[in-house]
């Protein structure tokens, strides 16, 4: 029998595909089916993005490109951060990538070996733990809760920190709870991480375009005291509805930057080349499309939140970003995953149990708000009518 390593019994995946996975498959039997799990955008790439790939494959552009991306997006992005957040980024410390994962594993694996601690996010994005496990780092979840907002508490965080602490992985807008950390606590938690100058700090700022009840997202390279030891992540996924794109990027502190060059070589070689010019156009053309998108998606999540708080047993908190709500069912009588479950065997509607985002999200379901207003009030009906009529098993 093969024999791989040990490391791989102890990787995880990302529970939402086995879902969504499901979920097809129940609509090819003809099922009618509501996916309100996916984290994906239900609006197409902007017309002017999908012509710049178009223009650079006529163009030529089909070969390889350097493993930190193309000089004139590098620039572009530098361009664009300095643009929104008023910080000095050069493009040499840019590295374009093929998503957002990659960034996420690079840097997990930068510091993650047995004996050291990471600190992330619970409930938070999956695919920090399983990484931080395969490395056979210690994971330490930081509580993020609903009494407070579902923002990270600097307090409570700073007080996991030990001599054992390499990494600390942050999340704002977050998923999957839509939680958005103010900048008051961002202040507090900076300051106090100047007493740890050698943790690392991973800011993981996807839905960073997507804040809602005027709150503004605040980016952790605006602080001076960390850019040294700052990952930054974020990309054109959720932004510009580009999730099948994969094409991300990432700002990396001083030598950090050659390891992960490096990383990229051996494990991806480049970016897709087409890819990189549309995000150029992305950055640099119209925003119209967002803007309409996160309007919308700020009409659906006024809808979800008011449906979901008028379901028997079932309170949500008001999400300010991202497109996700993450309501509490505790009071329902099912567990997340078996609730999460049954309504998409049953109800014809999915959802993702709390439970796949860590150990603190037991009692709440993750619901995205990616889709239309009209499925979203089907599927509000629907759950009514299961958790009316259905008694937990």
């Amino acid at each position: 029998m093969l024999k791989t390593i040990a490391a791989f019994d102890r990787i995880g995946e990302e529970n939402a595909f086995a879902v969504l996975a499901r979920a097809n498959a129940l609509s090819a039997q003809g099922r009618d089916i509501i996916n309100l799990g996916i984290g994906q955008p239900d609006f197409r790439t902007p017309d002017h993005i999908v012509e710049a790939a178009v223009k650079a494959l006529r163009d030529g552009h089909h070969g390889y490109t350097p493993a930190t991306g193309i000089p004139a997006l590098r620039e572009t992005v530098a361009a664009d951060l300095h643009k929104r957040f008023a910080v000095n980024v050069s493009p040499d410390e840019v590295m374009i990538m093929p998503g957002g994962k990659p960034t996420m594993f690079m840097s997990i694996l930068m510091f993650g070996e047995p004996g050291a601690d990471i600190l992330y996010p619970d409930p938070g994005f999956p695919i920090y733990r399983s990484m931080i496990e395969f490395t056979g780092a210690r994971p330490v979840p930081v509580p993020i809760r609903e009494e407070n907002g579902f923002a990270f508490s600097a307090e409570e965080t700073l007080k996991l920190i030990t001599p054992q602490t390499r990494l600390l992985i942050l999340n704002s807008p977050a998923n999957p709870t839509g939680g958005v950390t103010p900048k008051a606590e961002v202040d507090k938690l900076v300051a106090g991480l100047e007493k740890w100058p050698d943790i690392a700090v991973m800011s993981d700022e996807i839905y960073d375009h997507m804040t809602y009840d005027g709150e503004r997202h605040v980016c952790l390279l605006s602080y001076p005291s960390v850019r040294d030891r700052l990952i930054l992540l974020n990309g054109w996924s959720k932004t510009y509805a580009m999730t099948g794109w994969r094409l991300g990027y990432a700002v990396w502190p001083g030598k950090l930057y050659d390891y992960a060059r490096k990383l990229a070589v051996n494990l991806h070689s480049c970016v897709n080349a087409p890819a990189q010019y549309a995000g150029i156009a992305a950055l640099t053309g119209p925003q119209d499309a967002v803007h309409k998108m996160v309007a919308e998606f700020d009409r659906r999540r006024k809808v979800v939140v008011a449906g979901l708080n008028k379901l028997p047993g079932v309170s949500c908190a008001t999400p300010k970003g991202a497109f996700y709500a993450f309501p509490n069912v505790s009071k329902t009588g099912w567990k997340a995953k078996a609730l999460a479950a049954t309504l998409l065997e049953e109800a014809g509607v999915a959802i993702i149990g709390g439970p796949d985002f860590g150990i603190l999200g037991e009692g709440y379901v993750r619901l995205s708000y990616a889709n239309s207003t009209e499925n979203i009030v089907k599927a509000l009906d629907r759950m009514g009518d299961f958790l009316a009529s259905r008694k937990a098993a």
